[in-house]
């Protein structure tokens, strides 16, 4: 494990990227010096920047000098140019497992895992507990809708982080409150099997500080059993749901209208607080109740969390409405997973009654494709039109036969689906097909998120 000491430098190979340019912030905000290299730039290493870090387009040995410690990115082979002049130099390199205990050494550590919804609960206890005054640090995997920074310093003694399970860093992580959203088989390139993935999520639990707490999703089947198992331990367990009637806090009576969420929040059976909420759909209604009873164990009363949430707003590519044109509302959303994709297209129908919903969706990695094939073309069973754009590699090589196209014509016999090559020709399609109101739900955790600037032409 890292050792931090006050004064030393921190180079990140890799800063642009979602983990590493968070924890660049932390350090940043605690006054060590911050390099890092990163092939493209952005909004986040721009910010960085502007704040004092030393931000190095591409990748060279020379950028590893004078660091005394270097953290890598897991899409960074072993033959990294400058992690082998790091080596040479006897600067040690880290990968964020090893790292992130370091970063978060001293602090109440509340760490948010989960297949699906992790990014938005973290964000929801973050609002709430800022907004009741506790000042907490964090780490989250989007953009706060109220800073647009994904991670910072506060004053209090929490450090609200969310745990990434990809590369199994969360396993670096010893939390003083875990929340575990749901567990859903995805990562197939690095978690082989369902079982494997479950088995991770079981260690991040059994990782509990001493007198440490578990909140637990009831309504899915392997975060309850691990939740049961730790209580049968003899550990701290508290579940939550809304399907579930045996959930110690429940959510009852949901409705989605008039862009409002709304709903009533019952513990052991009794009302202690009623919802309203600007996000949709009943999976972030469970997202919100989980961070209020995170809230609760941190002595934030139910009513008050509840009343805080009513200004939380979607976190940047989370449900994130972009703007309307020509009749048709833009969302942008990160989903990637076929459950996700399911319940965002769910969610804008009971939002938006009476609209054509129009999924465009940039497939994420051929490894996922080809693991859920099946998934990904029931996934749109709820929209109306479907445009594929080509599929999104990141760290991997094409796999034969799982392209797009193929993509396309298997789903072609149940609702209208094609093949558009570029995202000028997933707009030009939205803007001759489309029939007002109708809503534009592009899915993307790539670089289709340009699609919306360019369908709205630069409003926002």
């Amino acid at each position: 494990m890292a050792e931090l000491q006050p004064g030393q430098r921190i180079h990140f190979i890799g800063i642009g990227g979602a983990g590493l340019s968070a924890i660049a912030r932390v350090l940043l905000e605690r006054g060590y010096a911050v390099s890092g290299s990163d092939l493209a730039g952005g909004p986040l290493t721009a910010a960085l920047a502007a704040d004092g870090a030393r931000i190095h387009r591409g990748h060279d040995a020379r950028f590893v000098r004078g660091a005394d410690i270097v953290l890598a990115t897991s899409a960074a082979p072993a033959d990294h140019v400058e992690i082998q002049a790091a080596r040479a130099l006897n600067i040690p390199v880290y990968n964020r497992k090893a790292f992130i205990g370091a970063v978060l050494r001293g602090s109440d550590t509340i760490a948010v895992a989960g297949a699906h919804g992790k990014t938005t609960t973290t964000s929801m206890i973050i609002h709430i507990l800022k907004r009741a005054g506790k000042d907490p640090s964090f780490i989250v995997g989007g953009q706060l809708a109220a800073s647009g920074l994904n991670a910072g310093v506060g004053k209090g003694p929490s450090f609200v982080i969310e745990a990434d399970e990809y590369d199994n860093m969360f396993h670096g992580v010893q939390p003083d409150l875990a929340i575990v959203t749901n567990i859903e088989h995805d990562h197939p390139d690095f978690f082989k099997t369902e079982v494997e993935m479950q088995d991770a999520f079981r260690q991040f639990v059994n990782q509990l500080a001493p007198g440490g707490d578990l909140v637990a999703c009831a309504d899915d089947d392997a975060a309850l059993a691990i939740a049961e198992d730790l209580r049968r331990a003899g550990g701290k367990a508290t579940t939550y749901g809304v399907k579930n009637p045996a959930a110690d806090w429940r959510l009852i009576d949901i409705r989605d209208s008039g862009g409002t969420v709304t709903a009533t929040v019952e513990q052991h059976g009794s009302p202690r607080a009623g919802l309203q909420l600007a996000v949709p759909g009943v999976h972030n209604a469970l997202n919100a109740l989980a961070a209020l009873i995170a809230a609760d164990k941190r002595g934030v009363r139910p009513e008050e969390s509840a009343r805080i949430l009513q200004s939380f707003r979607a976190t940047a590519r989370r449900f994130d409405i972009r703007g309307e044109r020509a009749g048709v509302i833009v969302i942008d959303d990160y989903a990637h997973h076929p459950t996700e994709i399911m319940v965002n297209i769910e969610a804008a129908r009971l939002r938006y009654p009476g609209h054509q919903i129009w999924a465009i969706w940039q497939p994420h990695t051929y490894s996922r494709i080809q693991q859920f094939w099946s998934g990904f073309v029931n996934a749109f069973a709820g929209a109306d039109a479907v445009l594929i754009t080509p599929i999104y590699a990141a760290r991997e090589e094409q796999l034969e036969g799982i392209t797009s196209k193929a993509l396309a014509a298997a789903m072609a016999p149940q609702r209208l689906a094609s093949y558009v090559p570029t995202f000028e020709d997933a707009v030009d399609a939205l803007r001759r097909r489309a029939r007002p109101p109708a809503v534009a739900l592009i899915f993307s955790a790539g670089d289709a998120n340009q699609i919306a600037d360019l369908y709205l032409g630069g409003q926002r």
